[in-house]
C-alpha cells in the first residue's frame, strides 16, 4: 500500500485526477483472458493517449462473465501493466456477496492497486434503503485500507442520494463516487461534500462542462478515452488539458470537433450489444477488442460492417489536435 487508510483521502486528491478510462476486457477467440492483448492495450492508452488511470473489471470488462480467480488474475495484470508508468489503477470488486467484495478488495490492495470501485449493491424486499446501503459501505471500509469509490448507477434499481453519499463520505477511506445520475444530482453532491469526496461521472459528454463549471479534474470513467483517440489524434486528452489551463475557448472547440467520432460511435452501437461493438470499433483502431463472452452477444456481419463504414467516414485520426 502507497499510504494508510486515514491517509486515503489525501493521498486520492493528490493522485487520482485526470482521465481514466474503463477497460473493455479482450478475450482470445476461445474466450480464454487475452493477457498480451490487455497489456498492450494498456501500454497504448497510457504511452500514445495519455490516459491517467486505469477502471479494471467493471461491467464495461464484463466482470459478470469472469470467475473470481481470472477477476483476480487481470488486477494483477493490469498494475504490472501500468508500474512504472505513471498511470493509477481502480479495480471493480462489485459482486452481490459481502465476502466476494471483500476478498477481490484485498486482493486488489495486495497486488499494489491504486483504489477499489464497489457498485452499490441490488436490494430486496426493501424500501428504506439508506441505512442498508450505509452499512454496506462502512462494513466494506472497516475491513480494507485501500481507498474506496462509490458506484450509484440505475442498474441497482435505484440511486443514492447526494445526502447519503456524503454521509458515506464521512468514512476515512471512502474517497470518490463514480455517479451515474442526472447532472443536477451530481452537482448537488459536488457543492455538499466536494471537500472531501471526488465526484465524477462516465459521460464524456458533459465531462467538459463538468471541468468549466463544477470545478472537476478527475473523468471517472467509460471508455471514450481510448475509442475517440489515436496516437495521432488526441483530442480529448488535448480539450481536457486546455480546459485545465482555463483556455476555454480552444477547449470548446476542439470538444465539439468530435462530434463526428462521438455520432459514429453511437449511431452504428446496437442496444443490446455495448461491449460487443465497443471491442469491434477497438479492433478497428488496432488495439485488442476480440469476443465478448455468454449472455452477452456479438455483432453480426451487417453490424460490423455498418460499425466500419461509420469508422472509416468519422475522420479519427486525420484531425491534428491543437498541439501539432
Amino acid at each position: 500500500m502507497k499510504y494508510h487508510r486515514d491517509d486515503a483521502k489525501a493521498h486520492a486528491r493528490a493522485n487520482m485526477k485526470g482521465i481514466w478510462a474503463a477497460a473493455l476486457q479482450p478475450f482470445k477467440p476461445d474466450l480464454s483472458i487475452d493477457e498480451a492483448g490487455m497489456r498492450s492495450n494498456i501500454r497504448h492508452w497510457v504511452e500514445d493517449l495519455g490516459i491517467d488511470g486505469l477502471f479494471i473489471a467493471g461491467k464495461q470488462g464484463e466482470y459478470f462473465s469472469m470467475t473470481i480467480e481470472e477477476r483476480k488474475r487481470v488486477f494483477e495484470i493490469a498494475v504490472d501493466a501500468a508500474r512504472g508508468t505513471g498511470a493509477g489503477t481502480i479495480m471493480s470488486c462489485s459482486d452481490q456477496n459481502m465476502d466476494t467484495v471483500i476478498a477481490l478488495a484485498r486482493h486488489a490492495q495486495a497486488v499494489g492497486a491504486d483504489y477499489v470501485v464497489v457498485h452499490a449493491p441490488i436490494l430486496h424486499f426493501v424500501t428504506d434503503r439508506d441505512e442498508i446501503v450505509y452499512e454496506y459501505y462502512r462494513t466494506i471500509s472497516e475491513a480494507v485500507e485501500i481507498g474506496i469509490a462509490m458506484w450509484s448507477h440505475p442498474d441497482s434499481g435505484y440511486l443514492m442520494s447526494p445526502e447519503l453519499c456524503a454521509r458515506i463520505a464521512e468514512l476515512p477511506n471512502v474517497v470518490a463516487i463514480k455517479y451515474s445520475v442526472p447532472r443536477e444530482m451530481y452537482a448537488g453532491l459536488t457543492r455538499l461534500a466536494g471537500d472531501r469526496l471526488l465526484v465524477s461521472t462516465a459521460s464524456e459528454d458533459e465531462w467538459l462542462d463538468n471541468v468549466l463549471e463544477l470545478g472537476w479534474r478527475l473523468y471517472l470513467c467509460s471508455s471514450p478515452p481510448y475509442l475517440l483517440q489515436t496516437a495521432s489524434d488526441r483530442r480529448m486528452r488535448e480539450y481536457t488539458d486546455l480546459a485545465f489551463a482555463g483556455r476555454t475557448e480552444e477547449a470548446r472547440r476542439l470538444r465539439d470537433s468530435l462530434d463526428p467520432v462521438r455520432r459514429a460511435l453511437k449511431d452504428t452501437r446496437p442496444g443490446a450489444k455495448p461491449q460487443a461493438h465497443q471491442k469491434y470499433w477497438q479492433d478497428l483502431l488496432g488495439q485488442a477488442g476480440g469476443p465478448v463472452r455468454p449472455p452477452m452477444l456479438n455483432l453480426t456481419e451487417a453490424e460490423k460492417t455498418a460499425a466500419r463504414q461509420a469508422f472509416e467516414s468519422c475522420g479519427l485520426g486525420s484531425v491534428r489536435g491543437a498541439a501539432d
